[in-house]
């Protein structure tokens, strides 16, 4: 079976720069590298289970999209943190594009993330993301949390959670694939 995980945005280079850092907090979190970081670990505890988890970050849509297609991936996870005008705005939530199947990936993810990590369970959401619609196999885009949130934020930032966050990740998309 082949997961294939898409990190959101552009990370950090070597240099400061970044192509699409994402979502920045006050503080100058920027999303790409947190989703980086819980992409890589999510992408580890799944072929640490027997998956195969291709993992590509990127800043161009149809690289990605294309990429997961010719991979003929099973599943794929976009995972992203969130940001609003509004601080008070926290919690995780999954979007799917619609079909049976992406939503029951969607709440599978969404349970486990709620019931692993101190989030607010901000439910689970179709939305018409390029990714989700362009995809041939189930797709899930993950909002972790709020950058904009000190409290989220401060668990998008500890190790410790990022363990748990990709590790719920990884559980909700194996519990998908073991009833699928």
């Amino acid at each position: 079976m082949i997961i294939f995980i898409n990190p959101g945005h552009a990370p950090t280079l070597d240099d400061g720069t970044t192509a699409d850092p994402g979502a920045v907090s006050p503080s100058g979190t920027c999303e790409a590298d947190i989703a980086a970081v819980i992409g890589k670990l999510t992408a580890a505890y799944l072929e640490k289970a027997g998956y195969r988890a291709p993992i590509l970050q990127h800043n161009d849509l149809d690289t990605i999209v294309t990429a997961a297609n010719a991979a003929n991936a099973d599943c794929f996870v976009s995972i992203h943190c969130n940001a609003a005008l509004h601080k008070m705005a926290h919690g995780a939530e999954t979007w799917h594009s619609g079909s049976a199947a992406s939503e029951k990936l969607a709440r599978c993810i969404q349970l486990q993330i709620v019931s692993s990590v101190p989030v607010a369970n901000r439910g689970v959401k179709t939305g018409n993301f390029y990714v989700l619609r362009s995809t041939f196999m189930p797709a899930v885009l993950v909002e972790l949390g709020f950058l904009s949130n000190c409290y989220d934020e401060q668990l998008l930032l500890d190790l410790k959670w990022q363990e748990e966050f990709a590790g719920a990740v990884a559980r909700g998309l194996t519990d998908f694939l073991a009833v699928n």
